[in-house]
C-alpha cells in the first residue's frame, strides 16, 4: 500500500518490496553483511527477499521480472569493500527465479559521497548523472536489488534512468527500508 508521500508524489518505480523496516535483528545483519566482510550472509538475506517477493506477488499481482539488476557501487568503493552487497543478493534471486541477470548493465560512473552522511536533498543532488545503463531494457519488467532503501534517492535515480530507456516497469527489492 503506497504511503501518503508516494500518493502525492509517485516514485519512478511501480513497487517497493522489502523484508522489514530497518530494525533489529535484520538491520544488524545488514550492517554486518555490508560493512564487516560477511558475504556469507547473502544467500540467507536473498532467500528472505525471495519469500517476501513471492508473498507480494500473490497479494499485489506483481509482474515476474524479465531482468534483475543490482545497484552498482563505484569501482573504488567495491574494491575497498571487497564485493558489491547488492550483486551478492541479486545473483541467487535471478537463479532461483530463472530471470536474466546482467551484473555489468548498471554502472556508477561518477564517484559520489557516502549517502549515509547526507540529507535527503543532498542525496538526490549527489546522485544526479551518477549511473549509466548499457543493457537493453525497453519493454522489460525489471527488479532492481539493493540491500537498504533509506530515502529512496539511489533507487529513484536508477529507476528514472531505466524508465527513460523504456523499461515497462521497475520493482525495487531490498532487505530493509527506512522510508
Amino acid at each position: 500500500m503506497p504511503c501518503g508521500r508516494c500518493l502525492q508524489r509517485p516514485p519512478p518505480w511501480q513497487r517497493l518490496v522489502f523484508v522489514s523496516d530497518y530494525v533489529a535483528p535484520l538491520s544488524q545483519l545488514v550492517k554486518r553483511f555490508k560493512f564487516h566482510r560477511a558475504p556469507e550472509l547473502a544467500p540467507a538475506l536473498a532467500r528472505l527477499m525471495l519469500l517476501r517477493w513471492q508473498q507480494a506477488r500473490r497479494e499485489q499481482y506483481l509482474n515476474r521480472p524479465d531482468l534483475i539488476l543490482a545497484v552498482p557501487l563505484h569501482a573504488s568503493r567495491c574494491w575497498r569493500r571487497g564485493y558489491n552487497q547488492s550483486d551478492l543478493l541479486a545473483r541467487p534471486l535471478a537463479r532461483w527465479l530463472g530471470c536474466a541477470y546482467r551484473p555489468a548493465a548498471l554502472r556508477r560512473v561518477r564517484k559520489t559521497a557516502l549517502q549515509q552522511r547526507l540529507s535527503a536533498g543532498a542525496r538526490r543532488r549527489n546522485l544526479q548523472h551518477a549511473f549509466v545503463c548499457t543493457a537493453p531494457v525497453a519493454n522489460r519488467h525489471i527488479a532492481l536489488v539493493d540491500d537498504v532503501v533509506t530515502t529512496g534517492s539511489t533507487v529513484a535515480e536508477i529507476a528514472a534512468l531505466l524508465r527513460r530507456q523504456g523499461a515497462a516497469s521497475v520493482q525495487i527489492w531490498c532487505v530493509c527500508r527506512t522510508l
